[in-house]
């Protein structure tokens, strides 16, 4: 297709993406416990700049060991990272692809906090203990919001000197930055609580700090939760912010430097409404006991998992939100058999697969337009995109500028080249299960779902191991 939407060029301040794909934050427990790097994080990010994603947003990359969700995720918290972020980089590179670092802080929401953190509290705006999991944690003194300030402006500082193309704050689905933002989390009495301005405090003062660190010619994107939903999981919460609020937000932290928006939704992650799909309770009844030693209320959960009589009741406050808060603005193509693989075909027919495209596809895309309605930057979008028909309608029509794609390209890590070769959707495409997500707790990331490999479980072990060729040693 001639004059592609999809292949224009994406034009940031500092920063030129060849095209409308990000591959978004995704990534699992590939590096090492003490949050060095290997060749097997080399080779996942080489998957997606090989299959023709324009920019790569990296995983979730700690600021702190204090910050990290759980061990095994590679840090920028020391100059000692930058060589190894520079062959990242080097790599991604080869295949004229973009690489954004993501900078971020567990706060409160610390799955695992691995033995540097035992016996810690996490840091938080708040003492109090995250509702979902049971993770305890202190509020934050003035001095160590300072100093996790600069933290922030180093990670920035050492990605600049690896070579990297830009970072993006992670100030969504409430880690550290969402739990300043959010009126459901942030209970401070000072002026880093209370009304929006004193909300947001903490995160635009991030914002100065990297500019200082590193000039305004350095890409700086923040992703942003552009609803809370604070109350989706455990009904009795605080509600969090509103779009409106999301929005101000926004506009302060365009005036204070950013050069993008990343939009997303949701309190914490996983959440009802990010990433949309299935829950898959099978999936945690095998891997979410690693949990049971992390959160007073995990035990809770983990009998809702095991307990087969007791899926639905999660179930119906995990699903209960989506129906309420979901119309899809737009339709792709429709989808044919012959545009899906015979075996796929065998586990879910095409009017399934159309149905799960209306379900899940796009589901940020009205909250990210009201965004790019109020802001002058370009606006990313996150949510179950992976058709190029739907995605060529939401940016021609404004919805946003460019979409970051995770689960679908974990699933077809080619699914740009496809998108080039004229194909609308892949022919075994992501199902939206989610068990990847369960799976990363104690495995490594990948595609976990049989259906996509003719029903064959080695098949799926023996694609998601491909992570770890080439070796870290050899």
């Amino acid at each position: 297709m001639t004059n592609d939407i999809i292949f224009e060029p994406l034009q940031f301040r500092n920063l030129t993406v060849k095209n409308r794909i990000f591959r978004s934050n995704i990534s699992g427990r590939f590096d090492n416990y003490d949050g060095s790097g290997n060749q097997a994080r080399i080779n996942w990010e080489e998957k997606f700049a090989k299959g023709g994603v324009g920019a790569i947003v990296s995983s979730f990359v700690p600021v702190k060991i204090r910050g990290r969700i759980v061990p095994n995720y590679a840090t920028i918290d020391r100059d000692e990272r930058i060589p190894f972020w520079r062959k990242v980089g080097e790599k991604v590179h080869e295949y004229d692809c973009k690489f954004i670092m993501q900078l971020s802080h567990s706060g409160r929401q610390q799955d695992i906090g691995g033995v540097e953190n035992l016996n810690k509290k996490a840091l938080s705006s708040t003492s109090k203990t995250e509702s979902f999991h049971g993770l305890l944690c202190q509020s934050m003194t003035i001095a160590e919001i300072k100093e996790t300030i600069q933290a922030f402006a180093d990670g920035a500082r050492r990605a600049r000197e690896a070579g990297l193309d830009g970072v993006e704050l992670h100030s969504a689905n409430g880690y550290l930055i969402t739990q300043f933002l959010s009126s459901g989390i942030n209970d401070r009495q000072d002026e880093y609580g209370g009304s929006l301005e004193n909300r947001a405090r903490f995160l635009l003062e991030i914002i100065r700090a990297i500019r200082k660190e590193v000039g305004n010619d350095f890409h700086l994107q923040s992703k942003i939760s552009a609803i809370d939903y604070n109350n989706a999981v455990i009904p009795w919460e605080k509600p969090g912010n509103t779009l409106e609020e999301s929005i101000q937000v926004c506009k302060w932290v365009e005036e204070a430097g950013a050069d993008a928006i990343h939009v997303s939704k949701g309190s914490l992650f996983p959440h009802p409404l990010n990433p949309p799909g299935i829950f898959p309770v099978e999936e945690a009844r095998r891997w979410y006991d690693i949990m049971l030693s992390s959160g007073t209320k995990a035990f809770r959960n983990y009998l809702l998992f095991k307990i087969p009589a007791l899926n639905p009741i999660f179930l119906f406050f995990w699903d209960r939100i989506k129906k309420q808060v979901h119309s899809q603005p737009l339709g792709g193509l429709e989808v044919k058999d012959d545009s899906l693989s015979a075996s796929f075909r065998e586990f879910i027919s095409s009017q399934e697969m159309a149905k799960l495209l209306d379900d899940y596809q796009g589901v940020n895309l009205q909250e990210a337009m009201e965004i790019k309605n109020n802001v002058n930057i370009p606006v990313i979008c996150t949510g179950g995109f992976q058709q190029a028909s739907y995605i060529r309608k939401a940016i021609s029509e404004g919805f946003c500028d460019g979409v970051s794609i995770a689960r679908p390209l974990v699933a077809n890590n080619n699914l740009v080249h496809l998108f080039k070769e004229g194909k609308d959707l892949a022919e075994k495409p992501c199902t939206y299960c989610n068990k990847c997500l369960l799976n990363v707790l104690e495995n490594p990331l990948g595609c976990y779902d049989e259906r996509r490999y003719d029903g064959d479980r080695e098949k799926v072990i023996e694609e998601v191991m491909t992570v770890f060729h080439p070796q870290p040693f050899g």
